[in-house]
């Protein structure tokens, strides 16, 4: 795993290197997670523009990017996918994302789907506001696709500020107990397994 150098980000990582439980290690270069792009120094958005990406996707609420525009909207590899429900509708934990996982059904297979959708022969970027919980989310879930062990998304997790280790602990936790996993999850929300297969293709 290698932080990215994009001034101005603080929170930009390439996932590649993360064990699998098959003894495998996630490609280097095939998907990046990051704080906000908004931030970045112009010098930083011509770095990304350089780094031949498949794919931006960007998870924020549409009122923050009429605050905080990105930097990438025109082009041809943004993607503006919302991750949460316009106005919440549940009280949110500090210990956990499972109302997240419950409540943004339709929302969060969204998301996946747009991973699952990238063009070959580049790296996907997934970011929201902070890097952390959105994008902690659907990274996970991307992960545990991807064959990486619990302990691997929860350090993994970690390394984001602001939030403790347990609430992914918790989170899966809950993704094990309720929905069965991962794949059970993605399947029940509507993502095919074909776009399942797709991401797994990607990452390993």
């Amino acid at each position: 795993m290698t932080a990215l150098d994009w001034p101005a980000c603080q929170n930009a990582r390439d996932l590649g290197g993360l064990p699998t439980v098959d003894g495998r290690v996630l490609r280097a270069a095939v998907l990046y997670r990051s704080d906000g792009l908004f931030r970045l120094s112009a010098a930083g958005v011509a770095a990304v523009r350089a780094a031949s990406l498949a794919r931006i996707i960007d998870l924020r609420w549409q009122r923050e990017l009429d605050r905080e525009p990105s930097p990438f909207a025109g082009d041809a590899i943004y993607r503006h996918v919302p991750m949460l429900e316009e106005e919440l509708t549940y009280e949110v934990p500090h210990d956990t994302y499972a109302p997240m996982l419950d409540h943004n059904q339709s929302r969060i297979a969204d998301a996946f789907r747009a991973v699952a959708a990238a063009p070959a022969g580049g790296a996907v970027v997934v970011h929201c506001h902070g890097g952390r919980d959105r994008t902690g989310v659907l990274v996970a879930l991307a992960l545990a696709i991807a064959g990486v062990p619990a302990e691997e998304i929860v350090a993994d997790y970690g390394r984001s500020p602001e939030r403790p280790p347990v609430a992914m602990t918790n989170t899966l936790a809950y993704l094990a107990d309720r929905h069965g996993g991962a794949e059970p999850y993605l399947l029940r929300i509507g993502v095919t397994a074909e776009e399942i297969a797709a991401v797994r293709r990607r990452l390993v």
